[in-house]
């Protein structure tokens, strides 16, 4: 099978935390291709080329779990379908071929990551990663196309409220929970449409989202329970808008927040992104940038590591998550020899010119 990384990677179904097989085929891949490979402790994949010492490191992250839900693996017209062949086990497999491929320059080190538990609240790996490492530069591995470099990602925050109330007669005039439960919702749908007044661009508006909506009833009280969610903009962390939610509670009420990720976007000006456009001008593309309304592990360690980093992959974003989700071949080969230009003139990563 063509890109059989890829394709074996993508046959062994690994929803969030259930990534083991999957990644110990990749610690194998890697170990084979001569790598330094391992499991670490979290349960990454992870795989050094390079001196292990060498005095500066480019971390390409990408992960290895994906949404549930199995497609059958094909290739059709081109393309390989499956479960996480998007999002985003092409990018990790398009990192660990150019890392094997590629001739690094002195002084460099490049570390492959397939983190876990990304598509999920915890982000475990990236965590574990973001707190053993300080790379001089970084490349998050998500679906941009193979001509184009994500900049940045929305924040994120999730909210588990609960609120209950004792049974009343119909014919009282008492709101319900499903009536308090809308009331909720429509002050934080009031409240982001007046912080959105005025912005144009969807990367910097509020967005909110009704994940779910539930009540129940024993006879004796009735039980409200929903998940919110937002995508926030720079300029507005998790922890703010929680306090503005809270206010829009019932003073009674059960409120959970997690999943917190303040907003990323990074600067254009700097040798890891000119580095990656020459080599995408290199092989005839005409790259470009995007902004990404949702988040990724770029949000979990770009804070922390404060190094110039932007995400880079193979695929269509949006058929991430969906039914149909599918890499054209063509478009994977394409990323793999942009990566592989740009790791054989990392050498020259601090002396582009800090200007577009």
């Amino acid at each position: 099978m063509p890109a059989e990384l890829l394709a074996e990677l993508v046959s062994r179904y690994s929803p969030s935390t259930q990534e083991a097989e999957a990644a110990a085929y990749l610690v194998g891949w890697m170990r084979d291709s001569g790598f330094h490979a391992y499991r670490d402790a979290a349960g990454n994949a992870c795989g050094i080329c390079g001196p292990l010492d060498a005095p500066n490191t480019l971390m390409l992250l990408g992960h290895i779990d994906t949404v549930p839900g199995l497609i059958p693996v094909r290739v059709e017209n081109g393309c390989l379908y499956g479960r996480g062949s998007v999002d985003a086990k092409g990018s990790l497999a398009a990192f660990a071929e150019a890392a094997a491929s590629a001739h690094l320059p002195d002084g460099w080190r490049v570390v492959v990551v397939g983190a876990v538990e990304e598509e999920i609240a915890t982000s475990r790996g990236a965590v574990f990663v973001r707190d053993h490492f300080s790379p001089t530069a970084c490349i998050i591995g998500e679906p941009s196309g193979a001509e184009r470099i994500t900049l940045g990602y929305k924040g994120r925050l999730l909210v588990d409220y609960r609120l209950t109330r004792p049974v009343a007669h119909t014919a009282q005039p008492i709101p319900s929970v499903g009536e308090l439960g809308f009331t909720f919702w429509q002050k934080i749908t009031d409240w982001a449409n007046s912080r959105n007044a005025g912005i144009a661009g969807s990367f910097d508006r509020v967005m909110p989202h009704l994940r779910c909506i539930n009540t129940v009833t024993d006879h004796f009280a009735d039980t409200l329970t929903m998940t919110v969610g937002f995508r926030l903009p720079p300029g507005l962390p998790p922890e703010e808008a929680f306090a503005v939610l809270q206010t829009f509670a019932e003073p009674d009420a059960e409120l959970h927040p997690y999943g917190m990720e303040h907003a990323y976007r990074g600067d254009r000006a700097n040798g890891l992104v000119r580095g990656m456009l020459a080599a995408i001008r290199a092989g005839g593309g005409q790259p470009g940038f995007v902004l990404k309304t949702g988040t990724s592990d770029m949000n979990v360690v770009a804070h922390r590591w404060n190094c110039p980093i932007i995400a880079y992959g193979p695929g269509d974003s949006g058929l991430d998550h969906t039914p149909d989700e599918h890499l054209p071949l063509a478009e994977y080969q394409c990323a793999v020899e942009v990566l592989r230009r740009f790791l054989e003139n990392l050498s020259g990563l601090c002396n582009y010119t800090n200007s577009l």
